[in-house]
């Protein structure tokens, strides 16, 4: 799993970054998987934010934003996920939601996936239910 997030080759940060968040999605997505969720959309791109993934967890239908950081210079990746964020996130996924074509939930929940990447193996936290719409 290490390989998943090479070192930084210099000039190369923007890509790189894009790179790690892409790792960090796909190691996200694994991680879900493995308890019991179904990934129904990734990278869905609205007008208002990107939802980086869209799961069903039993009933509930939950919009899950991956947070990977290779240090905690500016924080950790959980606290980049802030109050902004959060309302960015809430109007995405009433856009989702008012675009149709899926069925009615029981519940929306949005999950937060911090991953520490310069630990090896990266470190992945799961926050359930991490902020309320």
């Amino acid at each position: 799993m290490s390989d998943r997030f090479p070192p930084v080759e210099r000039g190369h940060r923007r890509a790189h970054t894009r790179a790690r968040g892409a790792a960090g999605e796909a190691l996200a997505a694994d991680h879900l998987e493995r308890l019991g969720f179904r990934i129904v959309a990734r990278n869905v791109h609205l007008r208002v934010a990107e939802l980086d993934l869209v799961a069903l967890d039993g009933p509930a239908l939950v919009i899950v934003e991956v947070r990977t950081r290779s240090s905690a210079r500016f924080g950790s990746a959980a606290e980049s996920v802030d109050a902004r964020k959060q309302a960015r996130l809430v109007r995405a996924a009433r856009e989702l939601l008012a675009r149709g074509g899926l069925p009615r939930f029981a519940r929306v929940r949005f999950d937060v996936v911090a991953i520490d990447a310069s630990a090896r193996p990266p470190h992945i936290t799961h926050i359930r239910d991490a902020f309320t719409a």
